[in-house]
């Protein structure tokens, strides 16, 4: 193909134009309708349809619903010990679901589903509002026909926002990761608009906004909700060379009382009820701790931070680094020249940044650490696919050399990206084919993988990115750029359908539901003063389903020392054993007489006189 063929975003835009010109209503409609179909099928669509998944999901699903079942709304419990692991609001957040909904999993995943699409939703206000280079929304007028040029970016941002593995993921599991992505991008959504607004009225009700939503960050996991949003407004300030002025009008000591007043009564109500364990566990081990030292062997490489961005955000992150370099963040003077209702892609970048350096730093690595950084990849990504289609007019002020030029330098650079794309997609279809030899034996789940071929996943899910690979191949030679992001668009949402469809309840199946089927038989064969030991594994999925406090027995050893306590009692009687069929052997339980109650799959559920 001849790069003189390659259509200018100037002759694109145009084009697009004169052929769709739907009135603001209509393109409220259209965005409220993507937010449904997105954020309905990512996070909503059969949510309660799996169990709850061990390790950590029951850890916030069980203390939610001894807070409900105990009236106890300051101390968080699992298993009859105190959990100073993160602050309340996720778990009150889950018991007032629970009142909604019932104690399922439905009412344990909710928050964080609301949560995912509250940060959509987020995403979609800044780029409606400033993804057109601060182009306001006027009010709706349903006789004016409009092109809908300013609206494609938060078409683009909304969608990029909601289909991505790592949001997905944390969208649909019941644990606070998701929620403090969503004050924190409330925070920054929030204070972006009260740093572009031209009236006092607008940014005192934006910097309202955006302290509590830091005051809600903060009961959610405490004062990273308040350090990540400091350090990238901080460096976004610096780097527009507005720090002090914006500082004096954000009001800064009243903001700070506001978000102490949300915060500050729960901080001092469980201290004063648990004194100094409570400030050692929380503000020692589960934040100073994990920041300079390794946590539940939670380490990584130096580079790991990048690989959970390349992958977490497929197949979108392919253009981050464009996306990055186009905003030209080193031309400071020019930057700072600009009007403040422009600086959304220079404020995003310096949102992604700050983040990354910050998790990067730390020691304790995890891959949901980064999820309040991917709405600001989202708004990057999307800001460049509006402005590669539809430039500014100063971009189309050059002379028709510098526009030949540019073009032919744009042209090189997305074939070298939807290139980038297209292997993406290969290697996933390929890495779908072999699924089974990728996953290996799971000795928990002897049977996952004749039952994965069954049900045909791997052939789906070849086939899923093997036609996104041939579509995107077919729109690049025909030069129809404009719906590379679309097809990326369309392949996730088609594989994450697969996947709740079809790879969760198997996956399920095969995993959790033995565990859950045994625990809820132990709660149906308890027998009065009788107790449940687990074996050779927390599972911590069992203290849900069984609603009783379990005991954990990770060895022979722990295991007798529990025997040895119950026959010490004036009345021993029986207990209940749950574990792996083959921990009954290698605790070498045969020698002890014991009633088989029931098998499923892996496990075994036993009753053991004294």
């Amino acid at each position: 193909m001849s790069l003189k063929n390659f259509p200018t975003g100037h002759r694109l835009s145009t084009r697009l134009t004169s052929t769709w010109t739907p009135t603001r209503l209509a393109r409220w409609g259209l965005t409220l309708a993507l937010l449904c179909c997105v954020g309905g099928i990512g996070y909503i669509w059969r949510l309660g349809s799996v169990g709850l998944v061990d390790e950590t999901e029951p850890l916030f699903a069980e203390a939610a619903r001894h807070m409900l079942s105990t009236g106890d709304w300051i101390t968080p419990y699992f298993n009859g010990e105190t959990r100073f692991d993160k602050p309340p609001l996720i778990y009150w957040c889950m018991a007032v679901a629970y009142r909604v909904v019932g104690v399922n999993e439905w009412g344990a995943r909710l928050p964080s589903a609301l949560a995912a699409i509250a940060s959509v939703t987020f995403v979609a206000i800044a780029l409606l509002r400033f993804g057109n280079g601060g182009q306001s929304i006027e009010p709706v007028d349903t006789s004016e026909p409009i092109g809908g040029l300013d609206w494609l970016s938060a078409w683009l941002g909304m969608s990029i926002t909601a289909l991505t593995p790592l949001t997905i993921a944390w969208g649909r599991t019941g644990v606070s990761d998701m929620l403090l992505t969503a004050c924190i991008c409330g925070t920054m959504v929030a204070f972006f608009h009260a740093y572009a607004a031209s009236e006092q009225r607008a940014k005192t009700y934006w910097y309202l906004t955006c302290y509590t939503a830091v005051g809600l960050g903060i009961l959610t996991k405490g004062p990273v909700a308040i350090v990540l949003p400091a350090l990238g407004i901080g460096a976004f300030l610096l780097h527009v060379r507005r720090f002090w002025t914006v500082v004096r009008e954000m009001a800064l000591v009243h903001g700070l009382f506001l978000v102490g007043a949300l915060c500050v009564p729960w901080f001092i109500a469980v201290s004063a009820i648990h004194g100094s364990s409570y400030i050692d566990s929380f503000f020692g081990y589960h934040n100073f701790d994990r920041f300079t030292s390794v946590v539940n062997n939670h380490s990584a490489p130096w580079y790991f931070y990048a690989l959970v961005v390349l992958g977490g955000f497929a197949p979108f992150s392919i253009y981050l680094p464009v996306a990055i370099a186009r905003l030209q963040v080193w031309k400071l003077s020019q930057w700072r020249q600009q009007p403040r209702s422009s600086h959304l892609g220079v404020f995003a970048f310096w949102w992604f940044v700050s983040i990354f350096a910050f998790f990067s730093a730390s020691v304790t690595k995890l891959p949901s650490y980064l999820l309040p950084l991917l709405p600001a990849t989202a708004i990057l990504v999307a800001l460049w696919w509006r402005d590669r289609f539809f430039p500014s007019s100063s971009d189309k002020s050059s002379s028709p050399t510098q526009q030949l030029q540019s073009d032919r330098l744009h042209a090189i650079g997305l074939w070298v990206q939807v290139g980038a794309n297209i292997l993406l997609f290969v290697a996933l279809a390929i890495a779908s084919l072999f699924l089974t030899s990728l996953l290996g034996e799971d000795s928990s789940a002897p049977d996952l993988l004749p039952a994965i071929e069954a049900a045909r996943l791997p052939l789906w899910g070849g086939l899923i990115w093997g036609i996104a690979a041939a579509i995107a191949l077919g729109v690049a030679l025909l030069s129809r750029w404009r719906w590379v992001p679309a097809i990326n668009i369309a392949g996730m949402l088609a594989f994450v359908v697969l996947l709740v469809a079809v790879a969760f309840p198997l996956m399920d199946v095969q995993r959790q539901l033995p565990l859950r089927q045994l625990s809820q038989q132990a709660a149906e064969e308890l027998l009065p003063n009788e107790q449940v030991v687990a074996i050779g594994f927390m599972k911590p999925s069992i203290t849900f389903y069984l609603q009783q406090n379990v005991r954990y027995a990770s060895g022979p050893r722990a295991l007798k020392r529990f025997i040895d306590a119950l026959q010490a009692e004036p009345e021993p009687s029986s207990y209940l054993l749950l574990g792996t069929i083959d921990d009954f052997e290698n605790f070498r339980l045969e020698r002890h007489p014991y009633e088989r109650l029931q098998d499923a799959g892996a496990y075994r559920l036993a009753r053991m006189e004294l």
